[in-house]
């Protein structure tokens, strides 16, 4: 198996993706990494993380250009033919590569994606799929940013694309669909979530999927379901919402803990629950986000991503790429569509 890895893209690129690649290849020796970018600058990083060279299993494919922030997302892929976004995403759909990172701009790499890799066919709209902490494990949230208006087919198909990946990459059995609404009642929400709701109730009495009807936010994040339904929009705004309290938690505790010296001693042997706890809320023990409905392996990881971050972008991708989730897809895809279903 072979991944790409997008070193020019990031807040912190190179440095960050090289460091990243350099952790993914002693955890995952049976796995070829390619930093795609600029050489020079790619060998400069290596240098800063103190090797001369790099390891067995790890090479260079130039790219003289990136695609930058000020880019027009939809457009920088095709301007720019020689960055180190474009040139990954085109060995992914050359068979050169299984799967791609990137911490680079996420209306490039979807634009991208989708145009060079190509959705799977049947599917409307790719979607960002991140996976969240919740009081019972974690949960996969899609749609988060990618699709800001939706229509009943998309949030259908964003269903069962998240049902797929929570049972084939996170090992859930028979994981539970919720609709992200207002209530839990079924005649809660807008048009188009009273619509969906009627739509999924039908897949799940089919035996298509297991949907345990509208969701609120706060029940989503006790563990009500393992799979979150909703629109780029109402998505995003939730996944901000956990990322922000996620911080001022941590730094709430922090701070009390450190507050006297009885404190401190509590933090002490709190030590061990207290990493645990933090690592839970991390954004970078997670890597990234999947682009699914996407054919091959493509996993957005955060701009400011650093060296963990990226090596465990990595793994997604590799997850991905071994679960066969896409052959899944493809064979079920009259399911998905409301012409068929």
């Amino acid at each position: 198996m072979r991944i790409a890895i997008d070193a020019m893209g990031g807040d912190f690129a190179p440095s960050a993706p090289v460091k990243g690649a350099l952790l993914a290849r002693e955890l995952y020796t049976d796995v070829e990494l390619v930093l795609v970018g600029r050489e020079d600058a790619i060998r400069s990083a290596l240098r800063e993380a103190g090797r001369e060279t790099l390891p067995e299993g790890v090479t260079i494919r130039g790219a003289t250009e990136v695609v930058e922030i000020a880019d027009d997302p939809a457009t920088a892929f095709k301007k720019k033919p020689d960055s180190s976004l474009t040139v990954g995403l085109n060995m992914v759909k050359n068979g050169e590569a299984d799967g791609f990172v990137s911490a680079g701009s996420t209306g490039a790499l979807l634009a991208g994606a989708t145009l060079v890799v190509k959705r799977i066919r049947g599917l409307r709209r790719a979607a960002l799929a991140p996976t969240i902490p919740t009081a019972t494990g974690r949960a996969v949230l899609l749609d988060c940013g990618a699709n800001a208006e939706c229509t009943v087919e998309y949030l259908l198909q964003f269903a069962y694309l998240g049902s797929y990946y929570a049972s084939k990459v996170l090992g859930v059995e028979n994981p539970r669909v919720g609709l992200l609404n207002i209530g839990a009642e079924e005649e809660k929400g807008d048009a188009l979530r009273k619509e969906t709701c009627q739509k999924l109730r039908e897949a799940g009495e089919r035996g298509d999927l297991n949907f345990t009807g509208n969701v609120e936010a706060k029940e989503a994040m006790l563990g009500a379901c393992d799979v979150i339904v909703a629109d780029g929009f109402s998505g995003n705004i939730m996944l901000k919402s956990i990322e922000g309290a996620g911080k001022m938690l941590g730094g709430m505790l922090k701070d009390m803990m450190l507050k006297n010296a009885g404190t401190k001693v509590a933090a002490l042997l709190l030590r061990g629950e207290l990493k645990s706890f933090k690592r839970m809320l991390d954004p970078n023990e997670v890597g990234g986000t999947a682009l699914l409905g996407i054919s091959k392996p493509v996993v957005k990881a955060h701009g400011s991503s650093n060296d963990v971050a990226f090596c465990n972008a990595v793994r997604q991708a590799i997850e991905v790429a071994r679960s066969g989730i896409a052959d899944d897809i493809a064979r079920d895809i009259d399911k998905m569509r409301l012409d068929k279903a």
